[in-house]
C-alpha cells in the first residue's frame, strides 16, 4: 500500500471511499491543474486548458513532489489523490508569469483578449499540446531529486518556490509561447508529407522544446538571491540553500537542452543556439546595476540617432552609444532578454528543413521583432495597470527619462531597484507620452513581424501567427 504525500490515505482505501454516491467530487465540474497535466500527458482528449483557484506553496511542493515521482501512466485513482491535496479555492485564478519569479519584472506573455482560445487554435493546427512542452522533464528522476528539496525551503519568500509552483500550476495562456510559434513557422515552410518530412518535424519539434527549456534555466538562474558575505548569518542559511537548488535545477534544464540539441547532429543549428547563448549571458552584464544585479536605466543622452537595426549575422550585439537612448537601450536590452533565443529558435526551424539563407534570415528578423513587439505590448498593459508592477527599464519609463532627464534622478544611485517609489515613477510617466510612444513602438515591431511571415506564403500556419502578432 502506497502513500504520496504526508499525511495520506493509502490510495486503495482513497479510491473506495471516493465512489461511494455522496463523494461530493463526483459531480464536481471543474479539475485541476494536476489533473490535466496527468491526462494531457497520456494524450487524453478531456484535458482542459482551464484552471481555477491559487495553490498553498506548501500544497503546491507536495503536489510537485508527488507528480515526479509517479510515472506518466498515473491510475486514476492517483489523480484524483493529487486533485484532493492541491487544496484549490473556487476563486478564479489570477494571471502570473515567469516574470514573477524575478524582481527585474520582465515579461514574455501576451495580454491579448481571448488568447488560450487563439492557442487551442493553433495546437490543432501542430497536431502538439505545447502547453504540456516541459511535462517529460518535469517527470525525469534528476527533477524529482530535487523537488525532494524543495520542501525544506517552503515558507520563503524565495524565487525557486514561485518557479516550482508556476512549473506545477501555470495556465494555459500565461506564457509567451515560443514553441507554438516555431511549430506553426515549421508547418507552413515544411513540404507535403512524406518520411523524410515527419523527421524533419520531430526533429523542429525537439527545437522546439529546447529553446522552451532554455529560457526557463535562464529564468531560473536570474531569480538567484545576492548575499553578500559581510551579510551572511546563520538567518540566511536558509536562502544560500534555496540558491543552491535554484543553481542546480537550472544547470539542470540548460544540460538537458544542450543535449536535446547535440542529438540533433545539426553544427549549424548548434552554432546558432551557442549564439543566443551568448547572449543571454552578455546581458547579465549589461548596463548599470543595483546590488541584486538587477538592471537600471542608463543616463539620458541627447541628439542621438535612437534607431537600433537588427542584423541576422552571429556577431555579437551592438552596444556602442546604446546607453541612454530609449530605443536603442530598449531594443538591446529585450534581445538580451530573450529575443536572440527566440529569433535563433524560428531561425534553427528552417535550418532544420533545410531552406535557403535568405529565408533563414527572414525566419530570425521575423522571431526578433515578433518578441519585441509582445514585449512592448505587455509593457503598455503593465503601466496602465492599476495593479501590476512595472521594470523601470521599460520602454515607457526610458522614454518619459528621455522626455523629462530630472526623472532619472528617481532611479539613479539606487542600490536595489526596491527603493525606487514606483507609484510615484508612474505618476510622472503618466505625464507623458511615454505610452503612446511604447505603442507606436509595438505596431513597428507588429508590422516587421508580419511583412516578414508573409514571405513564408499564405496558409492556415501563417494566418494563426499573423492573428497571434497582434495582441494589444
Amino acid at each position: 500500500m502506497h502513500r504520496i504525500g504526508p499525511g495520506s490515505k493509502p490510495l486503495q482505501e482513497t479510491s473506495r471511499r471516493r465512489g461511494s454516491k455522496d463523494d461530493p467530487e463526483r459531480t464536481r465540474p471543474k479539475r485541476t491543474a494536476m489533473t490535466n497535466v496527468a491526462l494531457a500527458s497520456k494524450g487524453h482528449p478531456l484535458a482542459s486548458r482551464e484552471f481555477v483557484g491559487p495553490m498553498a506553496e506548501e500544497s503546491v511542493v507536495d503536489a510537485l513532489h508527488s507528480l515526479l515521482l509517479t510515472q506518466v501512466n498515473m491510475s486514476y485513482a492517483l489523480i484524483r489523490h493529487l486533485r484532493r491535496t492541491a487544496l484549490l479555492s473556487q476563486q478564479i485564478r489570477l494571471e502570473s508569469t515567469m516574470t514573477s519569479l524575478t524582481p527585474e519584472d520582465i515579461i514574455f506573455r501576451p495580454p491579448m483578449a481571448q488568447w488560450g482560445k487563439v492557442i487551442r487554435e493553433a495546437e490543432k493546427i501542430v497536431g502538439y499540446p505545447t502547453s504540456f512542452m516541459n511535462l517529460r522533464w518535469l517527470l525525469s528522476d534528476e527533477f524529482a531529486n530535487l523537488a525532494m528539496h524543495l520542501r525544506t525551503v517552503v515558507g520563503m519568500n524565495h524565487p525557486i518556490v514561485k518557479t516550482a509552483k508556476m512549473l506545477l500550476h501555470n495556465e494555459h495562456n500565461n506564457l509567451q509561447p515560443w514553441g507554438l510559434i516555431i511549430l506553426l513557422l515549421s508547418k507552413a515552410v515544411n513540404p507535403p508529407t512524406s518520411l523524410l518530412t515527419n523527421t524533419v518535424t520531430q526533429n523542429q519539434r525537439i527545437l522546439a522544446e529546447l529553446t522552451e527549456m532554455i529560457r526557463t534555466g535562464h529564468y531560473v538562474h536570474r531569480g538567484l538571491l545576492n548575499i553578500p558575505p559581510s551579510d551572511r548569518d546563520k538567518s540566511c542559511d536558509s536562502s544560500i540553500f534555496a540558491n543552491k537548488i535554484a543553481i542546480l535545477i537550472g544547470d539542470y534544464l540548460l544540460v538537458t537542452a544542450n543535449g536535446m540539441l547535440a542529438r540533433l547532429k545539426n553544427q549549424d543549428l548548434s552554432y546558432l543556439i551557442s549564439t543566443a547563448l551568448r547572449d543571454i549571458s552578455e546581458g547579465e552584464f549589461y548596463g548599470h546595476r543595483d546590488a541584486q544585479n538587477m538592471p537600471v536605466p542608463g543616463k539620458p543622452a541627447q541628439n542621438t540617432t535612437d534607431v537600433y537595426e537588427i542584423c541576422s549575422d552571429t556577431l555579437p550585439l551592438e552596444v556602442k552609444d546604446v546607453l541612454g537612448s530609449p530605443v536603442r537601450e530598449w531594443t538591446l536590452r529585450s534581445m538580451y532578454n530573450g529575443g536572440s533565443l527566440f529569433g535563433r529558435g524560428c531561425q534553427g526551424a528552417l535550418v532544420l528543413g533545410e531552406h535557403d539563407l535568405k529565408k533563414q534570415e527572414m525566419a530570425y528578423k521575423f522571431g526578433c521583432h515578433l518578441c519585441l513587439a509582445w514585449q512592448a505590448a505587455t509593457e503598455v498593459q503593465k503601466m496602465i495597470s492599476d495593479k501590476d508592477s512595472f521594470s523601470i527599464v521599460s520602454a515607457p519609463v526610458l522614454f518619459a527619462i528621455n522626455e523629462k532627464p530630472h526623472l532619472y534622478e528617481l532611479v539613479a544611485n539606487i542600490q536595489n531597484v526596491t527603493e525606487v517609489d514606483l507609484e510615484v515613477l508612474k505618476t510622472e510617466v503618466l505625464k507623458t507620452d511615454a505610452v503612446e510612444r511604447t505603442r507606436i513602438l509595438y505596431m513597428e515591431h507588429a508590422d516587421k513581424a508580419k511583412s516578414y511571415v508573409e514571405e513564408f506564403g499564405e496558409c492556415q500556419s501563417i494566418d494563426t501567427i499573423k492573428q497571434m502578432i497582434y495582441t494589444l
